[in-house]
């Protein structure tokens, strides 16, 4: 992935407004940008008038600098301190070439001041703004209030919330997924289109269980990155029984996949965690890819490339891991209420008291001896968003679903595994669209609240078909 983590900033202006404006408007912008820490790359008072744009002259210069800055450049804040002139606002961004979100910000007036050396007019040029980007055909976004006092708190949580969009929105863009091993005979429901998905920037790519496999088998037991490997994994999680062969294996075969990975450039993996590696090699890798999604590095069970996609999506808006699971139980009879789970890829940081187990289902079949490395634990209650993505080949498309709910500490009997209680409103209806969607019964999820950055990102700018689920 290439995560720009720079704003480029417009600051518009209309010269029978008093310059007084636009200069403390600017400064204004710029403090608050960064007390938030963000990188900003916007002309200074001497490439433009009072640094901000304005003719076309000033269009030419400010799109030269964000043209020179354009790998750094992840979005785009248009911020008025005046009515503005949308031409030159609309000129700088077709002249610089940046495809990336738009902000557009208007600087709020005050009934007590309306004289010439005070009035703005930015409620109004904002939409004359809007209208031109429209026209030039830009994707963009508008504060939910259509005034703004860049001090308050809610302007800092609109920057914090746009600023996460363009993570997500770039992030996606250039997403690196790795499918590692084929996707298990029994599920057909995590088929997918890699064209769709390379129409939109996410590239895929693949390799066989058995060169993984193969390779882990070459390492000695005392090679020295097996023994790191193995350290970490004991500080990872309790590993209660699990014998030391099992323990060893991982390490082995965690070596390899971080070396194929890094070979790759992988940002994220979709593995075929059954029936093969069992069989083959004797263990289960839920604890390998629990610790590669604690890492950042989401890994999606059963080949679901979509779900890892939807993990990273999730991550890129909130900065903390996520995990795949299993739309999986209902929960006695609560209609809003349902049991989640999966044998064990949720990352640590999602759960209190992990602790590594012998996967109870798959070593009915498979032998409880050839099952060790799955997880279980539970969250502690608070927000979850699920993201779903999946590509349509019927239609050509790629469809998300985005919902909010949370996680609760309702009593559960004993079950082992990753398990967990979430509440989402009308939760009827959302299964109802899962189902007749012909969505598959994974989900990606991450502890926060973070839907409404997913449904923009999705539909605003990366033009999939989005259905948010609000109650």
């Amino acid at each position: 992935m290439q995560l720009k983590n720079a704003l480029a900033v417009i600051v518009g202006n209309r010269n029978f407004f008093a310059d007084s404006l636009v200069e403390q408007g600017r400064k204004e912008i710029l403090s608050v940008l960064g007390e938030l820490g963000i990188e900003v790359i916007t002309p200074d008072e001497k490439t433009t008038k009072l640094g901000a744009v304005e003719t076309w002259e000033d269009a030419q210069k400010c799109a030269e600098l964000f043209k020179a800055n354009r790998d750094k450049i992840g979005g785009i804040l248009v911020t008025l301190p005046n009515f503005g002139d949308e031409k030159g606002i609309a000129d700088t961004i077709r002249l610089s070439g940046l495809d990336v979100p738009i902000l557009v910000h208007a600087f709020p007036d005050k009934t007590t001041a309306l004289t010439a050396a005070d009035r703005r007019d930015a409620y109004c040029g904002k939409l004359s703004v809007c209208n031109n980007l429209y026209q030039y055909g830009y994707a963009f976004s508008v504060t939910r209030r259509h005034t703004l006092n860049p001090r308050s708190d809610e302007f800092k949580a609109e920057i914090t919330r746009f600023y996460r969009l363009c993570r997500v929105v770039n992030g996606m863009r250039t997403l690196r997924l790795g499918a590692i091993g084929a996707r298990p005979d029994a599920f057909k429901t995590v088929r997918f289109s890699e064209k769709l998905l390379e129409a939109s920037g996410i590239s895929v790519s693949t390799v066989d269980l058995s060169e993984i496999i193969g390779g882990a088998q070459k390492l000695a037991d005392n090679d020295p990155r097996v023994r790191a490997r193995l350290q970490a994994i004991k500080a990872y999680a309790n590993t209660g029984g699990a014998p030391e062969a099992s323990l060893v294996k991982m390490a082995k075969l965690g070596v390899v996949i971080s070396d194929w990975m890094q070979a790759n450039s992988i940002d994220a993996t979709a593995f075929q965690c059954w029936t093969s590696v069992q069989q083959n090699f004797g263990i289960n890798v839920c604890t390998l890819m629990s610790m590669m999604s604690d890492q950042l590095m989401p890994s999606a069970c059963e080949v679901d490339i979509c779900g890892a996609a939807g993990m990273v999506a999730l991550q890129l808006a909130s900065g903390t891991p996520s995990a795949l699971v299993d739309w999986n139980n209902n929960y006695d009879d609560e209609p809003d209420k349902l049991l989640l789970f999966h044998c064990g890829n949720w990352p640590r940081s999602l759960v209190k008291d992990i602790k590594m187990i012998s996967a109870e289902i798959l070593g009915t079949t498979l032998g409880p001896e050839n099952t060790w490395g799955a997880l279980e634990g539970r969250p502690a209650p608070g927000p979850v968003t699920f993201a779903r993505l999946d590509t349509d080949d019927r239609l050509g498309l790629i469809r998300a679903v985005v919902a909010e709910g949370s996680f609760t500490d309702d009593p559960l009997s004993k079950m082992s595994g990753m398990r967990a209680v979430v509440q989402v409103p009308n939760l009827d209806g959302l299964m109802r669209y899962l189902c007749l969607n012909g969505h598959a019964h994974h989900c990606a999820i991450n502890a926060s609240h973070v839907g409404n950055i997913l449904a923009e990102a999705f539909d605003t700018y990366l033009g999939w078909d989005v259905y948010y689920h609000q109650g």
